[in-house]
């Protein structure tokens, strides 16, 4: 949430001619609404079982650079498919700098609290050992810009593949 994951996948997807899919915009696009409102209607536990259904779509295609909203992680038959479909990276991106990049951000429905902060700590401590458990890569997201994430992400890659 706020990791960079849309900007740096946008990023690797044309360094590498991929196509670029962000399961979030992909369940806007099915549905016809934005996330928010599938939020207010069907609650976190409606937007997960469409969540689940985009990823596993998107888990069967090849030629593919795909940003996952950040709780993508919480069903297990999400993380199963990230893991058996490619390589997954986790942005790793310290919680003060995840608050400053989504403090004004009205589409983050899991953050219009009182205490966005208190909330990003409970779900980092969720959600960063589900992360690290299905990721191949963690890198740092602290980078502002893409590009400087980019030749780094690509380095560590290439050394994965070499394994």
């Amino acid at each position: 949430m706020g990791a960079g994951k849309t900007t740096i996948a946008k990023v690797l997807a044309k360094r590498l001619s991929y196509a670029f899919v962000d399961s979030d915009h992909e369940i806007e696009s099915r549905t016809g609404v934005r996330l928010p409102t599938i939020f207010e209607i069907e609650g976190e536990e409606g937007f997960r079982k469409r969540e689940v259904q985009v990823i596993a779509d998107l888990a069967c295609l090849r030629g593919l650079v795909v940003a996952t909203g950040g709780g993508a992680v919480l069903r297990p038959e999400n993380r199963e498919n990230l893991k058996a479909s490619g390589l997954v990276v986790y942005l790793n991106v310290p919680l003060p700098t995840l608050c400053e990049r989504t403090r004004h951000d009205k589409n983050r429905p899991l953050l219009q609290v009182a205490d966005p902060m208190q909330k990003l700590r409970e779900l980092h401590a969720e959600r960063d050992p589900l992360y690290r458990s299905i990721a191949d890569l963690v890198v740092s997201g602290s980078r502002i810009n893409a590009h400087s994430v980019f030749q780094p992400l690509i380095k560590e890659m290439r050394e994965a593949w070499k394994r």
